[in-house]
């Protein structure tokens, strides 16, 4: 979503004449469009402004922040002395940056917009890409669902879904500018509504669309996961066969204090249901050890899901409090540090030696790869590019380029990606 965002501020800004520099060394604004999901984000950000401060060595610069830092830690960061920040800009108020720019250099004094807005959804702006292989395309903005331990939908305000005909149209455009995969994102992507369309009609009619070849989305919530969303990620031939389904815990009881609002056999069922429509298909998923009060019991529960669903790859996080959250406000952050560190290095040992199981069962078939770049750092001719299940594979070749498909012959794999021949 960050990208995408980045992606749109390039857009708003290119149309008031501004010129976008390589490095920091030759500019005269620079922003810094942030996350604030986890505190150790928070942390970068601060690090790398005063980074940032300390190599232009004095250099008259404008800082900004932008994106959901922006949101959350708005007084801090106009505050705090010795940062230097000069302006900042909320998710929903990157169309009011060249006034906040100018405003700026005009007074010299700190200028900030970070009022979240129910209706913004950047429906007017076509963003500035530069990959030309995915495009991202946010369908909604912000999120109803109100996790107690997530700061999302207070830095990014309530859900509302982008208009059903004007997201086609990007994706007509993005097909005739010879993108070949586009990736649908939202905070809760699956519950998008338009009216009487709903997510499911929305993948069927980009998938009319001559050009584009597969269609991606993130991120899910397990809730929103119909029938009718299960058949089409299995029966349309554009749609991506990779579903990232966040588990968050395997703890019917860690889940409700999470407010998931589903339990530990309801997400089995459903990963048991979507592996039975579409044989094949990778899930992956997210995970946060150290919800407060969970027990040895709890993080068993998680495990134990692990085992069962052999998910393809599983992002997983140490709970980190955030400020306003219903979690900080309720619950106390009574999971040690070190039992932390020890519950998310057995998980991701245990992830790794599964996606490794996984990835070996591929060994001798022959995948479609949409090829995504040249790896320059290696030996000429290695190419890198990304399978229907969304895996990583390499290969070597003469006569290939960017955004090509291509038939590779998996010959060896890791947990972290696979290795083949080229298929002529």
């Amino acid at each position: 979503m960050n990208e995408y965002d980045s992606e749109l501020v390039r857009s708003i800004l290119l149309k008031k004449k501004f010129r976008f520099v390589e490095n920091e060394s030759n500019a005269d604004i620079i922003m810094l469009n942030t996350c604030s999901v986890r505190e150790n984000a928070n942390r970068k950000i601060i690090g790398l402004i005063h980074k940032i401060r300390h190599d232009l060595k004095g250099k008259p610069v404008l800082i900004g922040i932008l994106g959901c830092m922006a949101a959350d830690k708005k007084e801090e960061l106009l505050t705090t002395k010795n940062l230097g920040v000069d302006f900042i800009a909320g998710p929903d108020s990157y169309k009011k940056l060249p006034n906040l720019i100018e405003e700026v250099q005009k007074t010299k004094l700190k200028t900030f917009d970070y009022a979240l807005s129910d209706t913004e959804t950047y429906s007017d702006i076509y963003p500035t890409r530069e990959d030309g292989i995915n495009a991202w395309v946010a369908i909604s903005r912000g999120c109803n669902n109100f996790c107690t331990y997530c700061i999302v939908p207070y830095v990014r305000g309530r859900e509302r879904s982008r208009d059903f005909n004007g997201i086609v149209k990007e994706i007509k455009k993005l097909a005739k500018e010879g993108y070949p995969q586009v990736t649908l994102l939202g905070q809760n992507v699956n519950s998008y509504k338009d009216g009487k369309k709903d997510f499911p009609d929305l993948i069927n009619e980009i998938s009319k669309i001559n050009g584009i070849k597969r269609i991606h989305f993130m991120s899910p919530h397990p809730k929103d996961f119909p029938d009718k969303l299960i058949k089409v990620i299995a029966n349309n031939p554009k749609s991506i066969k990779h579903v990232h389904l966040p588990l968050q815990a395997g703890s019917s009881r860690i889940l409700k204090k999470m407010n998931r609002t589903y339990t530990k056999q309801g997400y089995l069922k459903l990963a048991e249901k979507i592996r039975a429509a579409c044989p094949g298909i990778a899930i992956t998923t997210d995970i946060i050890v150290g919800f407060p009060s969970e027990t040895e019991k709890d993080f068993k529960d998680t495990v134990d899901v692990v085992k069962k669903t052999r998910f393809d790859a599983a992002f997983i996080f140490k709970y980190s409090p955030r400020s306003g959250t219903v979690a900080t406000k309720k619950y106390k952050d009574d999971v040690s540090p070190d039992k932390k560190t020890e519950r998310i290095v057995k998980l991701n040992e245990l992830q790794k030696e599964i996606s490794h199981e996984n990835n070996q069962k591929l060994i001798g078939t022959t995948q479609e790869v949409l090829i995504e770049f040249i790896d320059r750092k290696k030996e000429a001719g290695n190419f890198c590019g990304r399978t229907k299940t969304n895996k990583t594979v390499s290969f070597k070749a003469k006569d290939c380029a960017p955004k090509q498909f291509v038939n590779v012959k998996i010959k060896s794999a890791s947990a972290f990606g696979l290795k083949g021949d080229l298929v002529i």
